[in-house]
Order: C-alpha cells, then structure tokens, then sequence
C-alpha cells in the first residue's frame, strides 16, 4: 500500500488541472506577440490571472507570474530594499523584521541582503508553537527604521496559522512594507488579500496541485514600486521575462479545484488529521506534537520522536510505503536539525526526531489507518537505530 502524506512539499495534480495544462501548451504563441497565435495566448494569461485573483481576493492588476514562491518572495524582499536604496541612498539603510523561523527562501534571502546589501535584521521571536510574539514586534518596530516585515500566514513546518492582521495593523503604523508568505497556507483557507492589510503575499502552483516552476506575487496597487531581479521586456509590473501562459492557466485551475475541494472536505481533512495524531501518540506516547494544536493547518500534523532521527523515521516509513518529510533543513546534502523547532526553544536532541505528515484532500481513511497500525513499529525500530551519526 502507497500512502503520500507530503502534500506541504508538493500537491498531485487533479485530472482538471492536467486537461486545463494540457490544453494550454497546445497553443503556440507568445503572450506578447501581435499576430493571432500571441493574441490567444494573450487572452489565455488574462483570464488566468482574473481568476487568481478571484480565488485570492485581489484585483488582476495585482496579480504577478512568477517561476514559484521563491521567486515571488525574493522580488518581494529584493524589490523592496532595492527601491527603498534607490529613493534614500546608502545613508539610510533598509531595516528587515522577521523570525528565525521563515521559510529558507525568505531567511536566505535576508541573509543575502545583510551580506551584499547592508541590510539590518531585526529578529522577532516566535513561541513554543512557532507563532510570532507581537511584543517581540512592536519592540523591533518601536526601535525604529523597520521598513520591511515579512511573515509566514502559516509556518511550512509545525503548521501554525500567524496573526498576519495584527502583524500587518502594527508595521503600517510606522510605514512599513509588509510580506506575507502564503506558500504553505494557500489552498487551505481563504486569502482574502485585500483584507489583510498586506502589501504583497506570495503564493506556488506546485504546493496548490498546479505544474512546478509557477507561482505568483500578489501586490497591493497601492504598495511601494518593487525593483525587479532581472529586467529584458517589462512583461509584467516589476518582472520581466516570457510568461508561461500554461502554467498561468493551470495554477488557476488548481486553485480553482482547490477551493472547491476545501468547501466540501475541509471538515473532514482535520478530522482525518485529529485521527491520525491520536492514533499515533496512542501507539507510541513518548511522541510530541510540536506547532498549535488550535488554530493549525487543517492537514499538518508535525510530530517529535525522543532518541530517533527524523531521517530513519523517514526511511522507516517510506519502507512501509508512507512518504513523509522530516520537515528540517537539508543544506548542501548535510541533514541539520529543524531550523523552526531550534526557534521554538526544542533541544537539539529532540528536533533530531523531527517528522511531518501532511495530508491532502485526496487522503483516504484507509491511508490514515495504515499509518497508524504500522507506526509504533518504525518508531520502536528507529529508537533501537538511535541518533547514530548525529553530529552533537
């Protein structure tokens, strides 16, 4: 039996949105050509992006294609410290807020802008669940010069939904630019961008069911000029570059099936989610559930395994033929401990043990059952493996 429980790395494809996909690509003609063949594909990519933006709550002016969510957030934060540099020169440098606890596009982003351009970190701290402490950012904020904040809506990781309209009300009101990553979040509640009080929110195809190497920036008609990363075209506002057009209309579909999918089946994927955590800290109670066990996403479910590594766990599983994520950082080939859990104050020896299952609305009972019976056997295997090999 097969059982993929990594939905938060990658989404399967729908049958609609391989036949949207499919149709797409068999029209030739570049979105910018004149000639009818262009035109199509031109009238392809429009009505692709009012339909994001539908889904997203946006304005289709707001909607930028991207190659990914990497993309989305390295122009969002790039961008904005470019222009910021452009408009107040080298005396006043850009000041960026945020957690050790962002996704690596974000936090290597920002490590790049500290290196290469100068920019100061302020670093706000998370809670034992991985959520933002607004005290901790109103003290970043009142400090002075913050001219960017960037969040997660929910962390990629333990799952826990942030207080992005707090986050947002409390960097306004000194000026500043806010970012919203929604990479692991969209697809699984509503967006409502223009509610949130956020001048840009990033989002991928591939986490929503929709092609790998698309994705999407959402900015706020009324936020600052981004600075492009590359320019050759102007295609789009603050990108330039061919747009895929297939992938555009495809990355509309799947978020399109998507929230159908949640209107029918969110109840029941956190049901299927609560069964899956009580099963397996049943079989095994020395398991930690690690994020918010309230206010999560409703298909994460992020678990600490004392005296084990995540990567046995893994290798366990996926014997068993349960394909799951470690959740932690993998640099360069060289496995290190989870990042988030290191923010949230878990010992290194504890987050060794760190495992994520996320489902997807296509997860069946069956699938969660399976996971459950043979569980208790891969951790008693991997507990008897150890932390072998871990560097200390």
């Amino acid at each position: 039996m097969s059982v993929y429980l990594d939905h938060q790395a990658t989404s399967p494809m729908p049958e609609a949105v391989k036949e949207a996909y499919l149709e797409a690509l068999a029209v030739a003609g570049n979105p910018s050509a004149l000639h009818g063949g262009g035109r199509a594909a031109r009238a392809l990519l429009e009505s692709a992006r009012e339909r994001v933006a539908a889904v997203v709550g946006a304005h289709p002016t707001e909607v930028i294609f991207t190659s990914g969510g990497t993309e989305a957030i390295n122009t969002a934060l790039k961008g904005s410290v470019w222009e910021h540099q452009r408009q107040q020169g080298a005396h006043s440098p850009p000041v960026i807020a945020a957690t050790r606890a962002e996704h690596h596009a974000t936090l290597d982003a920002i490590s790049w802008l500290v290196d290469q351009e100068g920019v100061q970190w302020r670093e706000v701290a998370v809670d034992h669940e991985a959520v933002m402490e607004l005290d901790s950012l109103q003290e970043a904020l009142d400090s002075g010069g913050v001219t960017i904040v960037t969040t997660l809506l929910a962390n990629n990781e333990v799952g826990s939904y942030q207080p992005v309209r707090d986050i947002a009300e409390r960097a306004r009101s000194v000026g500043a630019t806010v970012h919203v990553d929604a990479v692991a979040a969209a697809g699984y509640g509503p967006l409502a961008f223009s509610e949130m009080g956020v001048d840009a929110l990033s989002v991928s195809a591939h986490k929503l069911g929709g092609p790998v190497g698309t994705g999407a920036l959402i900015l706020s008609r009324q936020a600052p000029t981004l600075q492009a990363l590359h320019h050759g075209g102007n295609q789009q506002r603050s990108r330039s570059g061919t747009m895929d057009v297939a992938g555009a209309v495809a990355m509309a579909a799947a978020l399109e099936v998507r929230a159908e999918a949640r209107k029918s089946g969110q109840e029941r994927l956190v049901a299927l989610r609560d069964r899956l955590k009580d099963g397996l800290l049943a079989g095994s109670p020395h398991v930690v559930v690690r994020g918010s066990l309230s206010n999560r996403l409703p298909g994460n479910l992020h678990v600490t395994v004392p005296g084990c590594t995540g990567e046995v766990l893994l290798f366990l599983c996926d014997q068993e033929g349960i394909q799951v994520s470690t959740g932690s950082a993998c640099q360069a080939g060289v496995p290190e401990p989870s990042h988030v859990l290191s923010a949230m104050g878990v010992s290194p020896e504890d987050a060794w043990g760190a495992l994520r299952l996320t489902l997807g609305y296509t997860t069946s009972a069956e699938d969660v059952e399976h996971v459950i019976r043979v569980f208790p056997s891969v951790v008693e295997r991997a507990t008897q493996a150890g932390l072998a090999g871990v560097k200390s």
